[in-house]
């Protein structure tokens, strides 16, 4: 029997969980050795559970019919309608139920609005770093990521000159991953509005990705960027995962908002793949109404003497500390994006130093290069584990780089 080919679309989509260092961390677990892991937002693993009311609603609902059978292709009419009145809190006009879908996770609706969009050569901006799903969709639906650059020294903002001069005729949409992951950075209005022109000037859609939207510190607040015009197409999305704790549940939405009139096509298409799906979990589903109701306990978290704050400001702390590295703090989501100075670290290959590390100390991270980030200097580090277990991780991680600088240094 010949050997089934991979195909040519999976090269390079730049989104692969596998891999050596998880492999390598798969068979030391195996082995039994205990590893701390700074590498995934599966809040559920730290401990960090769904508001009761969420499960409780969820278990009450389980055994009725509804949620046993098939809904509407684009999901039950109450939890888009809740959704529809998150948008009005959030400012975004003009939206209606049937500008709504469901999906198991808002993955799987980003990967339906690339599907629906994209032929051969057209090309999407990206940020860089990004969130690798939105490059490994764009490859896997024919497109062609462009990745713009956010500036570090400016907060890991987006370069507005760099998506100037990354426009080209082929360019159909720019990806905004706001609050972001990896670095953890807050977009200001201006910033938003700019990016909104440089959309309105050429006719880009803004694909919106708003996950973390609710994980804010130090009482920042989250403007939706589809909120600030009504003239462009935007396509937004959010879930229960990381606000709701609720990883498992898979249950997302996507919001179609602004210039509509010349979509036609584009909505067909997305409609179209929502009906090849049937319908996203109904069980799922039947958790969004209650969430977005009812009371917000992300607030406690992210709040003075919140179990999330205290676990950023250490691991903001500590990572700062160690000669050579600078982290910039975040001001949302669950991650930082620390920086490796190359005169202190003359890194070659990041996947190499996490595979080290992982080995060594055993924790387990994730390589800036993993992110589309183009120079191997960074990484990305989860602060989701107790104080404990993360001033335990950071302390390995401090002791893996003295050894590296004393090593490099002979």
């Amino acid at each position: 029997m010949k050997p089934i080919a991979k195909s040519s679309k999976l090269a390079n989509v730049g989104y692969d969980i596998r891999g050596p260092v998880l492999d390598k961390a798969r068979q030391m677990e195996e082995e039994g050795q205990r590893i701390i892991k700074l590498n995934i937002g599966n809040v559920a693993a730290f401990g960090l559970m769904p508001p009761d009311e969420i499960v409780q609603d969820m278990i009450h609902n389980l055994p009725s019919q509804v949620a046993a059978g098939y809904t509407d292709s684009k999901g039950l009419f109450a939890p888009r309608k809740a959704v529809v009145h998150y948008t009005q809190e959030k400012h975004v006009a003009g939206v209606t139920v049937d500008d709504v879908y469901l999906g198991n996770g808002a993955s799987e609706l980003i990967a339906m609005s690339m599907n629906a969009l994209l032929d051969a050569g057209d090309e999407v901006l990206i940020p860089a770093p990004d969130y690798p799903l939105h490059t490994a969709v764009v490859s896997l639906s024919g497109g062609t990521p462009v990745h713009y650059r956010c500036d570090e020294g400016s907060g890991w903002l987006p370069d507005l000159d760099d998506i100037r001069a990354k426009v080209s005729p082929n360019t159909k949409a720019i990806v905004v991953i706001n609050p972001n992951n990896p670095t953890g950075a807050l977009y200001p209005v201006d910033l938003l509005k700019d990016i909104v022109e440089i959309a309105r000037q050429h006719q880009l859609i803004v694909f919106a990705d708003e996950i973390y939207d609710k994980t804010l510190y130090d009482g920042n607040e989250h403007t939706s960027i589809a909120s600030l015009a009504d003239d462009v197409l935007f396509v937004t999305f959010n879930g229960l995962s990381k606000n709701y704790r609720s990883c498992g549940y898979r249950s997302g939405w996507m919001v179609v908002s602004g210039e509509k009139r010349y979509a036609k096509d584009y909505i067909e298409g997305l409609n179209m793949l929502a009906s090849m799906r049937l319908c996203a979990n109904t069980p799922g589903q039947m958790a969004i109404q209650t969430a977005l109701g009812g009371y917000q306990s992300i607030k406690d978290l992210v709040a003075p003497g919140g179990r999330l704050l205290k676990q950023r400001d250490l691991a903001w702390e500590m990572m700062n500390a160690i000669p050579g590295v600078s982290v910039v703090k975040p001001k949302a989501a669950l991650y930082m994006f620390p920086r490796l100075d190359p005169k202190v670290y003359p890194i070659a290959d990041d996947q190499q130093f996490a595979y080290e590390l992982l080995e060594q100390e055993r924790v387990l991270i994730v390589q800036g290069t993993g992110f589309n980030w183009p120079q191997p200097d960074h990484f990305r580090l989860v602060f989701l584990p107790n104080l404990d277990d993360l001033t335990e991780a950071i302390g390995r991680i401090e002791r893996f780089l003295a050894g590296y600088r004393k090593r490099h240094s002979l």
